[in-house]
């Protein structure tokens, strides 16, 4: 049986700290989760306008895609590397992200960062 090619991935312990000018971290989750919590270099791009903002990424940087655990993620990786980027999916999201013990913030000071 085969699968399909699973999209290129990397665990948050693999991820560059700081990021790198050559590297984005690219949120793709809905509005009400980013406001909730989201880490702070990300760029925030829901998974549903990305074939509309493509423009916004630089095609020149290494894209890391994360959602709340990776399935969203990945889809959007398929796409981007489709349409010519160079993605990479967080595995495990920001769950993980919040596991790892990386910052979270969130744009108000409302109530405690976290991951919904």
């Amino acid at each position: 049986m085969s699968h399909p090619e699973q999209p290129p991935a990397v665990t948050v312990d693999r991820l560059p700290v700081p990021f790198p000018e050559t590297a984005l971290l690219l949120d793709v989750r809905e509005p009400d989760e980013w406001q909730a919590g989201h880490a702070p270099e990300a760029v925030h791009i829901p998974m549903s306008d990305i074939p509309s903002r493509t423009g916004e990424i630089d095609n020149q940087s290494e894209v890391y895609v994360v959602c709340k655990a990776g399935a969203r993620s990945a889809r959007v990786v398929e796409y981007l590397n489709r349409v010519g980027f160079e993605a990479i999916n967080v595995d495990g999201g920001m769950l993980a992200w919040q596991a790892a013990g990386r910052p979270i913030e969130r744009d108000d000071d409302s109530h405690e960062p976290r991951i919904i």
